[in-house]
Formats: structure tokens, C-alpha cells, sequence
């Protein structure tokens, strides 16, 4: 891609979002890593819905380890897949516990040992917790990115890599809760608001 389009992108994303901020809420750092655990294949709205309870009524790793395995299918039954994501929950902070003295680690090789933490998610709980320069994709920087020319796969790994290749390494976790942000609000998948959109002269919509 052009630099001169890859300067505009930067700076209307920058206009749009000076200071995006991650819109999962979490008050303690092994809340964001289930978070974002549980916000797989569902919206940040209705997994903070859902944590907002669990993290009450369950407000330590102790208590989360421990926790009744129905009692936490009915807490996140509202975001699906509640089966999987509840026997995670248990795990992830039995092991944070046990392997990780309650701490949550700072590479992908330990995150990613945790139940239900993939690369995705790990990406954003290394840019999000410890500043770290990531660029996780999800369905939203994967649309984005394809619109606007950045990549032309669909291989999330790949969007991350071409991404990481146009982009200083210092605005990858900015850019990430950027490009989440645009698709969440102004390039959405339906119905997009292209005509108050500076970049639909380069967009492949």
C-alpha cells in the first residue's frame, strides 16, 4: 500500500480515536484475561453484562477456583458456549493459582497455556496489561483491514503480520483498539458509515 494512504489512515484513525480505550471492563488483571476469554464469538456489551455479576460474586482467584461449575453456566449463559467458557473460567484460575503464583504472565507461550486463551487473546492481554506491542485480530481489524487494502487475506495471522509490516511497532496496541473501535462504530459490517468516512475514496467496500 501507498505510504501517503497508510499516513491518512493513521491520522483519521488518530482524529476518530485520540485515546481508544479497551471497552471490556475489568478491575484486576486476571479479570481482563477471562474477559476476553469469554468475549469470543460475542460482544464486549453483553460480556461485561456477564463479568459485572461474576467478578461480585466471585471476587478472588480463590474464589473462581473454586467456584460451582452450574453456578457459573448460569452467570455467563446469555453469551452462548457458556458450557466451554464456564469450565474455563475454573481452569484458568486454578492454574494462575498453582503454575503462576496469581499472576498473569507476560508471553504467549504461558498465556497461551491457559484454558481457552488463544493467540488473539493473548495479544490483547499483553498490549492491555504490560504495553506491549501487539495487534490482535478479531472480526472487526479483519474487515477493516481487508476495506481499506491492508491485506487481502482472510488468515488472521497473516492480517496481523501485513499489519505489523505497514505500522511502527510503538502504535501496534493503539492501532489494534483502534481498527476495533472504527469497525465496532463507523465501518460496520452492515450498514457503514461511509459518507462521513475520509478514507471511502480507498476503501474496497
Amino acid at each position: 500500500m501507498m505510504k501517503k494512504n497508510i499516513l491518512r489512515i493513521r491520522e483519521f484513525l488518530n482524529e476518530l480515536y485520540p485515546n481508544p480505550k479497551c471497552e471490556l471492563e475489568y478491575s484486576k488483571d486476571y479479570e481482563l484475561v477471562i474477559a476476553v476469554m469469554l468475549s469470543a464469538q460475542t460482544t464486549d456489551k453483553g460480556v461485561n453484562k456477564v463479568t459485572r455479576v461474576l467478578f461480585e460474586k466471585y471476587d478472588s482467584l480463590e474464589k473462581l477456583s473454586k467456584a460451582n461449575l452450574d453456578d457459573l453456566k448460569e452467570i455467563i449463559r446469555p453469551i452462548g458456549n457458556y458450557n466451554k467458557k464456564s469450565i474455563n473460567i475454573i481452569e484458568i484460575a486454578k492454574k494462575l493459582l498453582t503454575e503462576f503464583h496469581g499472576v498473569v504472565p507476560k508471553t504467549h507461550e504461558e498465556l497461551e497455556s491457559l484454558n481457552g486463551v488463544g493467540h488473539k487473546t493473548a495479544n490483547v492481554v499483553l498490549g492491555e496489561l504490560y504495553n506491549i506491542p501487539s495487534l490482535a485480530v478479531d472480526t472487526h481489524v479483519s474487515r477493516v483491514s481487508k476495506r481499506l487494502g491492508l491485506t487481502t487475506s482472510s488468515d488472521v495471522k497473516i492480517i496481523e503480520q501485513d499489519l505489523m509490516k505497514q505500522f511502527p511497532e510503538d502504535e501496534w496496541t493503539k492501532l489494534h483498539k483502534q481498527l476495533v473501535l472504527f469497525g465496532r462504530y463507523n465501518c460496520k459490517a452492515k450498514n457503514p458509515n461511509c459518507l462521513n468516512c475520509k478514507l471511502k475514496d480507498i476503501c474496497n467496500k
